[in-house]
This record gives structure tokens, C-alpha cells and sequence, in this order.
């Protein structure tokens, strides 16, 4: 087996910094040696990581891959492609494609796809809907993330919207259920009163998006779903909170003692609506960028261990997709690329730490989710293995950009931290710019 040694890193692991040199042994993480020096006739590969960053694996429990169906805006190896170059080396995707992941024969189906075609880690989440709750005791846990809920319309409109169907989803299952949580009927009484006010127009200007999928929408909507994961007892994790009224809902004790656990993305974390005059639809989404205020609190709040997971949401369109305003324009942002470099921007800004990020971009996910054997540096596990630098300044621009959408919100825009190399089980499979396509990734397992 291929023996690589990755010397003189800083390595940033489970809320600490220091210089070690790792060895991989094929697959593995062999050795972390922190007190002398490997010799350098012992391996195949040798990097030298002076002065470079080396994290465990960015874990995203939260993306849109758009495969089947939707592959105009996306695929499998091209979304999986961004996101190695970010360092993402595991990817749980959504059941909103085409066929929906809704029945077993297409969850089958998905992941023969993924095992083809995604060059990172993968899992998918099968979709509840409001007729397959009987489906759901069938599943293995062992092989599957999670149950997702669209307990508020998105793209794809796999809302369920029957308290009854609410009910028995927590009450037969033991997997993890991920929410999507918005008031669809506030959401469609919202709209109707704006439209009327503006003269009933086919669409509103994009201002009116965050008052259409309003706070009380998501705190509405949220609040239910904390009160039937504490009535049926099973384990809920909220995805994309967007405001700062609904980290009420949540509790900030350790994370091994939650039931209950909330995710941040990048788009509410970097954006608020007073950004909307700039970027225009590209930060349109859904639950929507809200005021500057509800951001700064969900900052807070993942540094105070409020919110557990910073996750994407990637969600790629066509820039023909994001044509209109608050009603036609398409919602959804292609985020996974450059996930950690504008995480640790923020480093650099003083609003988190790099182990905080390091935590919630991978330790995190993999605790909640119990995935086996990855999310951290440890000897023994996966070496998913993600390399940084810092202060090496460079621009985005749309060349760099790896997602067949071939758009972002952060072009034109300079990072200063730069993802050097990625390595997905021991193999490099990102390198300086260059994406190695031959290698497909591993099923996640859960514990």
C-alpha cells in the first residue's frame, strides 16, 4: 500500500493547534508524531507542510447535487469536483431530483449513482413525503444519514404538510430527521398580500423575499418540529436556521448530550439582506438571507455552541435560473468550493476560531450523524485530510470555478486562505488546482 508522510503541519484538531507529521498508510492514518522526525525513506510520497494548516476533512451535511435528472444545473462529478477543490471530502445529499428519492428503488438507484460518478465520501437522505411513512422502519440506519423533511416548499416541492404525516415520520423512525423548516401556508398568505398591494403583478422586486419567507414562517414552522422531537423522542436536526428568534427553540449545553441540533449555512453566516442590492438573486435562497442583525446572532451563536454544524446548502442553478425577483427568480446558491476559505475569512476577521471552524465543519457532523471512523485526525481513521494555507492571497474568478453552474456570488472576490490539497481516503485527490477525476469516493457508514 501507498505510504505518504505530510511533515511539519500544524495540525488543527479537536480544539487544539500543534506541529506534527502525519503518515497514511494506504487508506489510514497510521502515526501522528509530535516529538521527533519521520524519515523520509520510508514513504512514497513526501509533503512538506511548513507553515500550512492541515484539518480533518470538511464533513457537508447538507447539499444538492441536482443527480438524476436536474444534471443541466449539476451532476454527481461535478459538484463532487468543487468539492474537493474546498475541501470537502464527505457530502450527504438531498432526495429533491428526479426521480425523487422517495421509494426504495430510487434509493437504491441514487447510490449506484453516487458510487459511479462522486469523487468525495457520500450519503443520501431519503425524502418523507405525505404517503411513504410506511417505507421509513425499512430503513438501515447503518447505510442511510438521515429522513428529510420539507416541512416548507423548495425546489423540487416535496412539502409535507399534514401534521398526522408530521407525526408519524418522528414516530417511525430511528434515523436522524433533517428538516427544512418554513410556514408554507404564512408563506402563501404573505404572498398574496404583497402581490395585492402591488397590483397583483406575476412577480415582486427580490426586497420582498425575506418578508415572504418571513422570521414567523421559520419560527412557526421550527417550533413544531422541536415539539414532535420531544413528544415522539426521536433525534431532530434543523437545517439552514436563518433568524435569530428561533435559537430560542435550542439548547447550549455539550453536544453529546443533545437531542435536538441546529445548522448554520454559509449564505446566512456571510450575507444580509443589505447585500441583496449587490449580489441581487445570486443570494437568493431559501429559508431566505435575512437582516444584518439575524446574522450577526447566528454568528453568535455558533461560536456559543447554540448552532452545531456550519453546512452549504450548495445548491446549483443556471444564472438563466436566477432571472426574475422574490416570486420567479430561482432559489439556491452554489456554495461548496469555497466553503472554508470564507469560513476562515472570518478567522482572520476575529469572528470565530479555527478550531471552532474545525468543529463545526467536521468534528460536529461527524458526532451527530455517528459517522464511522471520519471527521477527525485521529490514527486508525479515514485519512479524509484537507491541507491550507494562510496569507496566500488569490481571487475568484470563473476559470477557478469547478461546478458545471460555472457561477458565484464570491467571484471577483480575494480569499486569503487557499485550499492547497485534498485527500479523500488517503488519496490525493485535489492538488493545486487540479481535481482528480479517476478517483470515486467511499459510502458513509453510521454507527
Amino acid at each position: 500500500m501507498k505510504k505518504t508522510l505530510i511533515k511539519n503541519v500544524i495540525v488543527v484538531n479537536e480544539g487544539k493547534q500543534y506541529k506534527a507529521s502525519v503518515t497514511i498508510d494506504g487508506e489510514i492514518i497510521k502515526k501522528i508524531v509530535t516529538h521527533e522526525e519521520c524519515s523520509d525513506e520510508e514513504f512514497d510520497t513526501v509533503i512538506d507542510g511548513s507553515n500550512q494548516y492541515l484539518l480533518p476533512g470538511i464533513i457537508d451535511d447538507h447539499v444538492h447535487f441536482r443527480d438524476p435528472g436536474l444534471t443541466q444545473k449539476g451532476d454527481i462529478s461535478s459538484e463532487s469536483c468543487a468539492a474537493v477543490a474546498g475541501g470537502v471530502t464527505s457530502i450527504m445529499d438531498m432526495p429533491n431530483t428526479t426521480p425523487q428519492t422517495t421509494s426504495l428503488e430510487a434509493l437504491e438507484e441514487k447510490l449506484k449513482l453516487m458510487a459511479n460518478k462522486c469523487h468525495t465520501n457520500y450519503s443520501c437522505y431519503f425524502g418523507a413525503t405525505n404517503q411513504n411513512v410506511d417505507i421509513l422502519p425499512q430503513l438501515d440506519r447503518h447505510n442511510i444519514c438521515g429522513v428529510k423533511v420539507f416541512m416548507g416548499a423548495s425546489t423540487g416541492n416535496m412539502l409535507v404538510d399534514r401534521l398526522k404525516s408530521l407525526e408519524a415520520i418522528f414516530n417511525n423512525t430511528n434515523l436522524l430527521i433533517a428538516t427544512h423548516c418554513e410556514n408554507q401556508d404564512l408563506i402563501r398568505q404573505n404572498t398574496q398580500h404583497y402581490k395585492q398591494q402591488n397590483g397583483n403583478p406575476d412577480d415582486l422586486p427580490l426586497k420582498y423575499h425575506p418578508i415572504i419567507r418571513s422570521e414567523e414562517a421559520c419560527f412557526q414552522s421550527s417550533s413544531l418540529a422541536v415539539r414532535l422531537a420531544k413528544e415522539s423522542g426521536a433525534r431532530l436536526h434543523i437545517l439552514h436556521i436563518s433568524t435569530a428568534r428561533e435559537l430560542s427553540l435550542f439548547d447550549n449545553k455539550p453536544l453529546a448530550e443533545k437531542q435536538i441540533t441546529a445548522e448554520a449555512c454559509i449564505g446566512h453566516l456571510q450575507f444580509s439582506d443589505n447585500d441583496y442590492e449587490k449580489f441581487g438573486t445570486r443570494i437568493k435562497c431559501n429559508p431566505a438571507i435575512k437582516t444584518l442583525e439575524d446574522r450577526n446572532t447566528l454568528r453568535k451563536a455558533v461560536s456559543d455552541g447554540i448552532i452545531d454544524v456550519i453546512a452549504t446548502d450548495h445548491a446549483p442553478h443556471l444564472l438563466s435560473d436566477k432571472d426574475g425577483g422574490a416570486l420567479k427568480a430561482a432559489s439556491g446558491i452554489p456554495m461548496i468550493q469555497f466553503s472554508l476559505v470564507s469560513m476562515l475569512e472570518l478567522v482572520n476577521q476575529g469572528v470565530f476560531s479555527i478550531e471552532q471552524i474545525v468543529q463545526k465543519m467536521a468534528h460536529a457532523p461527524s458526532a451527530i450523524y455517528k459517522i464511522n471512523n471520519r471527521g477527525y485526525i485521529r490514527e486508525g481513521y479515514q485519512a479524509d485530510l484537507v491541507l491550507v494555507q494562510k496569507n496566500d492571497p488569490w481571487i475568484v474568478t470563473q476559470p477557478l470555478i469547478q461546478s458545471s453552474c460555472k457561477w458565484s456570488p464570491f467571484e471577483k472576490e480575494q480569499f486569503n486562505w487557499k485550499v492547497k490539497k485534498t485527500f479523500v481516503n488517503g488519496n490525493l485527490v485535489y492538488d493545486n488546482g487540479e481535481v482528480d477525476k479517476s478517483y470515486h469516493g467511499q459510502q458513509l457508514k453510521f454507527i
